[in-house]
């Protein structure tokens, strides 16, 4: 109960919407990103300052309930709190390989297919200057956290987003026109990933949340599956969460935002 009550405080001290319900599970999604279950967590809870932000996340380590060192990212006026070793290595990897799983859903086609060849050199760049930005923090100590705002003109941060958050497929769309998909109406496959973290005492925190087109889903099953093997085995590593679970289920929804 005592940690339960420091979170609500910390929360209260510096960021807005404060209800002890949005506290523990903000600090549990940290907590998920500190351990490694996730790789980062998307601050989409509220605008904040990227100050204030910091300073409440180092008050969760002086609490002691996360160790670091973390880094928060600010890009286009969204803010990420990451990981940097396992974002660092990832993204090395994903690099190296050439392997990059991405998905078109540009308004201006009938249905989803992954991205031409052209194209996934374009965002292999983009994701080259972000992997140069988070090495510059990966040699930070325990309990550091970071802060940076980086520009990023010509991205379309659906895709780069997509990839600091680790899904195993992320979507691209073309924004030279206009904003919109073809996923409407379109038959996707809901991934969502749910835990318990037992030492805030939270039950179904939604750790993972995203969907694949059912027009690629088969060719994507064996890296579905190569991510979720992975996923279980961090899981397996950590012991703050318990009863991952893992469901998968078709939707059909009239607008998909990205």
């Amino acid at each position: 109960m005592s940690l339960i009550v420091d979170l609500h405080s910390a929360a209260k001290r510096h960021l807005k919407g404060c209800k002890r319900s949005f506290a523990l599970r903000l600090a549990a999604e940290i907590l998920a990103v500190d351990c490694g279950l996730k790789q980062c967590f998307l601050y989409d809870l509220g605008a904040e300052d990227v100050l204030k932000i910091q300073r409440y996340v180092i008050e969760l380590h002086q609490i002691g309930l996360i160790v670091g060192p973390l880094h928060i990212l600010s890009i286009a006026e969204t803010v990420l709190i990451i990981n940097v070793p396992r974002a660092v290595s990832y993204l090395a990897k994903l690099i190296d390989s050439g392997e990059l799983h991405v998905i078109d859903v540009s308004a201006t086609l009938k249905h989803p297919r992954m991205c031409a060849q052209d194209r996934l050199l374009t965002i292999q760049s983009q994701l080259s200057d972000l992997l140069t930005h988070l090495t510059s923090y990966r040699s930070d100590l325990p309990g550091s956290i970071s802060i940076a705002d980086l520009p990023c003109p010509e991205w379309n941060l659906c895709t780069i987003f997509g990839f600091l958050l680790r899904y195993p497929a992320v979507y691209w769309f073309d924004t030279a026109k206009n904003f919109e998909n073809c996923l409407p109406f379109t038959p996707l496959k809901r991934v969502t990933v749910e835990t318990t973290c037992c030492k805030i005492g939270l039950d179904k925190l939604q750790v993972y949340s995203f969907t694949v087109p059912e027009s690629v889903y088969q060719t994507l099953q064996p890296l579905l599956q190569a991510w979720t093997e992975s996923l279980q085995h961090t899981f397996n590593g950590q012991c703050y969460f318990t009863g991952l679970e893992i469901i998968i289920e078709t939707v059909t929804l009239p607008a998909v935002a990205l």
